[in-house]
């Protein structure tokens, strides 16, 4: 499978397709959203637009998610037309986010990853307090405001446990490097999330580990293809196991508004 044959199994499965648990999916001629059905920040995870109608359709999401009292998120890949789709959203009141690469791999019997056993320090984290740990972790690097990220993860993981898989390590009963996956609904795709670590513990491998116990919980659960958005930082580390950049990935935010 080429690296376009890849692009469109991916839009396909995890764009087009994609039904995300917590969220009712909306599809209309322009765009596809993802509405949450606990009051959170919706997303538009893929859109079909050109340079003559993009204003007009981003005015109408913009109207249609200020009614419903949401703010929302407009997922652009570097594949989307128009080519100046990101420029455009800037223009319209949106914050673009750094890029994020793209990175897929294929799994197979053969595959490194699966035969790496060298992960007994890793936690599965299956309770709240383990999620809690992961989000102050998770907030201790990034500095980021993430309490409802922690309360769609420990949710999702009580009403469909195994759709989510969360791993953590720990030392001297600290919480040092955490990271989880979901498993997308009729989906080939495993999408991998996190995969953070405490600088003062990085250089060990726990990202490797990490990877690793997700591939092999993927791959035994029938889904061979992992999936990440990853930054600078986890890339290298990622084609090193034998990831491919497909595109590049840009957070689109929409404008703040006082509803």
């Amino acid at each position: 499978m080429d690296n376009n044959e890849l692009i469109a199994l991916f839009h396909k499965e995890l764009r087009e397709d994609a039904d995300v648990q917590g969220y009712t999916r909306e599809k209309t001629e322009h765009v596809v959203r993802h509405i949450s059905q606990f009051g959170e920040r919706g997303f538009i995870i893929a859109s079909n637009v050109n340079e003559d109608n993009a204003r007009e359709v981003i005015q109408n999401e913009l109207d249609y998610f200020k009614n419903l009292k949401r703010d929302f998120e407009w997922k652009v890949y570097s594949y989307d037309q128009p080519d100046n789709l990101t420029g455009i959203l800037e223009q319209e009141g949106f914050i673009i986010g750094d890029p994020e690469a793209l990175m897929v791999m294929k799994l197979d019997d053969q595959h490194p990853l699966l035969k790496n056993g060298q992960h007994f320090n890793v936690k599965e984290i299956t309770d709240e307090q383990g999620i809690k740990d992961i989000i102050s972790l998770e907030h201790a690097i990034w500095n980021r405001p993430l309490t409802e990220l922690g309360e769609r993860l420990w949710r999702d993981k009580q009403n469909n446990p195994e759709s989510v898989y969360l791993y953590g390590i720990y030392e001297d009963n600290q919480l040092v490097s955490a990271a989880w996956m979901y498993l997308e609904k009729n989906s080939s795709f495993a999408s991998l999330w996190g995969g953070s670590t405490l600088p003062s513990f990085r250089g060990k491998g726990y990202y490797s580990q990490l990877l690793a116990v997700r591939a092999q919980k993927a791959y035994e659960k029938g889904h061979p293809f992992l999936t990440v958005d990853a930054s600078p930082m986890s890339r290298p580390i990622l084609e090193k196991h034998n990831f491919h950049c497909l595109a590049y990935s840009y957070e689109c935010e929409s404008p703040k508004t006082n509803f």
